[in-house]
């Protein structure tokens, strides 16, 4: 078993970045693949990035293509995603999940760990 927080959100203007993290601890960390999701007020929860267990594949949803990235750093148990040029429709609270599987998986049924969220806030 794996817990979660996220940390790193904020209230950004449109155009900004922020970097938000997810410490994991309990089990061992480089053992899940790890994938960040979001949901807006009223909508529901969905993917937008996910990178396996040695950091070497990611995936991302069209979406954030060419302004998010994602990154693990295993000696510290920590994920990160990395959200530049920022738009209003980023506005989310946004969680980290674990998947004990080796796929990059983008529904929410895979993940078996989930954190408590952040809140981001784009401003335009």
């Amino acid at each position: 078993q794996v817990q979660l927080v996220e940390s790193g959100g904020g209230l950004v203007q449109a155009g900004g970045s922020l970097r938000l993290s997810c410490a994991a601890s309990g089990d061992t960390f480089s053992t899940y693949v790890m994938g960040w999701f979001r949901q807006a007020p009223g909508k529901e929860r969905e993917f937008v990035a996910t990178i396996s267990k040695g950091g070497v594949r990611t995936r991302y949803a069209d979406s954030v293509k060419d302004r998010f990235t994602v990154s693990r750093d295993n000696a510290k148990n920590t994920v990160y995603l990395q959200m530049n040029s920022l738009k209003p429709e980023d506005t989310a609270v946004y969680y980290c999940a674990a998947d004990y599987t080796n796929n990059l998986q983008t529904s929410l049924e895979a993940y078996d760990y989930w954190g408590q969220g952040t809140q981001v806030t784009v401003s335009s």
